[in-house]
């Protein structure tokens, strides 16, 4: 299993949530101000900015945060400029790290997300050092076990336009192309099935074996790198053994 199901497996056992509900909406309001503002402000016409009013509707953030991000995306609103970045770094052992970021400080955040790396064991690297180490973007919807059944997920999925759906020991993973996860998603809404979540993600194209002591130095370097408000993404290429995966779970 790739390190990204791993970890996204991981933090939905967790129920991990960031600690405060207020840094949530930080970022939330971001991704649709950076999504609107690349796309225009009308969700019909902008399955990114669709997509990042669902996620944080699904956060409960207020109607009013999410129509004022929307109007600061399209200028109709003044507000810092905010833009899209992107970080490549290894962490222990060799793995592959890609930070997504969305700021209103450029200076600032890389001198952050340096300060993190080295902390933590790790190094920030040149740009194009490790992104060509990851596929293109896909969607992927995460769905419980316990919602449905293998079988009639698969002819759903498949017919709404997906790519492929694997089943993990905990979840079913529903793969599409970024275009195609707002349909997906909603054939899948549509049929009754609750969904644990439905994001844009990028998956290694190999992974790197990790030891136990390098393990647990990863997740900590990614724990850290999500938790900070300008991170909107986190994606690594680490694999982590089942017995080290199961002894550091108790």
């Amino acid at each position: 299993m790739s390190g990204h199901s791993k970890w996204h497996n991981i933090r939905l056992k967790k129920g991990k949530m960031d600690a405060e509900r207020g840094a949530k909406f930080t970022k939330l309001a971001r991704e649709i101000i950076v999504a609107a503002k690349s796309g225009g402000g009308n969700p019909d016409a902008n399955l990114r900015l669709r997509l990042a009013i669902q996620k944080a509707k699904e956060n409960s953030m207020p109607a009013d945060k999410i129509k004022n991000a929307i109007q600061r995306g399209t200028g109709e609103i003044e507000g810092a400029m905010i833009e899209e970045l992107v970080y490549e770094g290894y962490a222990p052992g060799g793995v592959a790290i890609l930070v997504e970021c969305a700021t209103d400080n450029k200076n600032r955040t890389v001198a952050d997300i340096r300060s993190i790396f080295t902390k933590r064991g790790g190094r920030l690297g040149e740009s194009g050092s490790v992104a060509y180490m990851f596929n293109s973007p896909q969607g992927l919807i995460t769905i419980p076990k316990d919602a449905t059944d293998e079988d009639s997920l698969i002819v759903l999925a498949l017919e709404a336009g997906a790519e492929d759906v694997k089943t993990t020991e905990d979840v079913f993973e529903v793969y599409t192309t970024p275009g195609d996860l707002p349909f997906v998603e909603d054939a899948i809404r549509k049929a009754g099935i609750s969904i644990l979540e439905s994001e844009r993600t990028m998956l290694p194209a190999s992974t790197v074996t990790v030891n136990a002591k390098e393990a647990s130095q990863v997740l900590a370097l990614i724990e850290q790198l999500e938790e900070h408000d300008d991170v909107q993404n986190v994606y690594s290429n680490f694999d982590i053994p089942d017995e080290i995966m199961e002894s550091m779970s108790h």
